[in-house]
């Protein structure tokens, strides 16, 4: 048996957590008391959307991302819906682009202005009409434009194209989960989902305690896991794997990893504590040429944040450091990477949404460096950016691209493992591709370069 050091040693293991001031933080915004287990903030380069409470249908708050300090009670929303809003996730292909799901059943498409919302806001540029019950999630596509989909309580997971025309879109491109002869099967009830990076894959956490990978085309199930309490999923892909978040048969809250392509056994699992509050995971989705040897991982619940380190040997995990607050989070917003401030060292940006003092403050997770105030290239290699790598329809027909990179400096665009799979391919053909995207998956057997950023 080898002899391996407990020491690891890491860029990261000294990264700190730094909130905001008040002055620099959102303050008097009235945030949404719903109970459903939802970020109910998104950020991006431009602006930042929360959800507020309001009386008398929905509504969220679209602020420009610089507007801070204390926000005018009367300042105006994005009130279209009926009833409560749930959730609201910005296009990441453009920053003036915001879907929102409500609780009136339908999910939303809104165009900002460029100056902001300078008045109500209450017509949508789409209107997705398809569910009868609940919309409780959104996810827009990793690569392809236009592509969002939307899960709900009545047991229906739909994939929607709204470049469509037309200003109410009732029927979807796609069908991925839905009732079958009146059966409700507690699958279709979803509590959390994920696309890979080329999103040819869907993980799914599900009300029946189980993950699923699902191919988001066909709505086939591809693996199924064994029965534990999860609550949330997400896709590690650069490492292959699946993060899980839930809870053990002794109620304490746990984490587990999965290989998204055997699903029997997990790969790790790890118990943190005994507390009741819904761990939400954070993974920061750089891409590289070279080997992806670390990357790091965020958990956040209560009002606390810990960051850990994955690697692609046992035991996968390795804690680096926690942020504590006695202010509990009501939910979180994530800055996507290409709008980090590079000249603090800082690796990720979160907006907690503390409703008990109607207060959204940012933290900034720092790297401590001796020369600040200069580019550190092994903090930010190249990065996703906000260019599709293909249209709704391209993916439809079964094609599957990586997505575009961009620095985190320059706004320079790179192409980064593009790999087209065709269903009209021959064998031969689909085998070449398989192999050519599997030596891209993994190019560190070529290069053998080491991997810069968590």
């Amino acid at each position: 048996m080898s002899w391996r050091s407990s020491f690891r040693c890491s860029k990261f293991r000294h990264v700190f957590g730094k909130p905001s001031t008040k002055e620099h933080s959102y303050d008097g915004v009235p945030i949404t008391r719903s109970v459903h287990d939802n970020h109910y903030c998104s950020a991006n380069p431009c602006f930042i959307a929360v959800v507020t409470e309001c009386a008398g249908g929905g509504s969220f708050l679209v602020l420009p991302i610089h507007h801070t300090g204390r926000v005018d009670p009367q300042h105006p929303r994005v009130c279209g819906h009926s009833g409560r809003v749930l959730d609201v996730k910005w296009n990441p292909f453009d920053d003036h682009c915001i879907a929102s799901c409500s609780e009136d059943c339908t999910v939303k498409i809104w165009d900002v202005p460029v100056c902001g919302v300078q008045q109500n806001l209450t017509k949508a540029r789409k209107t997705l009409i398809g569910h009868s019950r609940r919309v409780g999630l959104i996810e827009w596509h990793p690569t392809a434009e236009n592509l969002l989909l939307s899960s709900a309580y009545d047991y229906k997971v739909l994939l929607w194209d709204v470049s469509q025309v037309g200003a109410v879109l009732r029927y979807p491109v796609r069908v991925v989960l839905m009732p079958v002869f009146h059966r409700y099967p507690a699958e279709a009830l979803l509590l959390s989902v994920s696309f890979n990076t080329d999103g040819s894959r869907l993980a799914v956490a599900s009300k029946d305690r189980r993950v699923r990978v699902l191919d988001p085309r066909t709505g086939k199930i591809l693996q199924v896991g064994f029965e534990r309490l999860l609550f949330k999923v997400l896709y590690i892909g650069g490492f292959k794997m699946l993060l899980s978040t839930g809870s053990s048969p002794w109620n304490h809250r746990q984490v587990v990893l999965w290989d998204p392509d055997d699903l029997s056994e997990p790969l790790y699992e790890e118990e943190l504590d005994g507390s009741a509050g819904v761990l939400f995971p954070f993974y920061d989705q750089t891409h590289t040429c070279s080997t992806w040897r670390e990357r790091s991982y965020n958990l956040c619940g209560d009002g606390n944040i810990r960051n850990y380190e994955l690697s692609n040997e046992k035991p996968y995990i390795s804690f680096l450091t926690e942020y504590r607050s006695q202010l509990p989070q009501k939910g979180l917003g994530v800055m996507p990477k290409r709008g980090l401030d590079v000249s603090a060292c800082e690796v990720f940006r979160f907006y907690r949404l503390i409703a008990i003092k109607g207060l959204v403050e940012p933290l900034s997770m720092i790297v401590p460096r001796k020369e600040s105030g200069i580019f550190q290239e092994d903090l930010y290699p190249m990065t996703v950016g906000n260019q599709a790598a293909m249209t709704a329809q391209e993916w439809l027909m079964g094609i599957n691209r990586g997505q575009y990179n961009m620095s985190a400096f320059a706004d320079t665009l790179e192409i980064h493992k593009i790999t087209p799979v065709s269903p009209s391919a021959t064998t031969s053909s689909s085998s070449s591709s398989s192999s050519s995207s599997k030596s891209s998956d993994s190019p560190s057997e070529k290069t053998g370069e080491k991997s810069h950023r968590f």
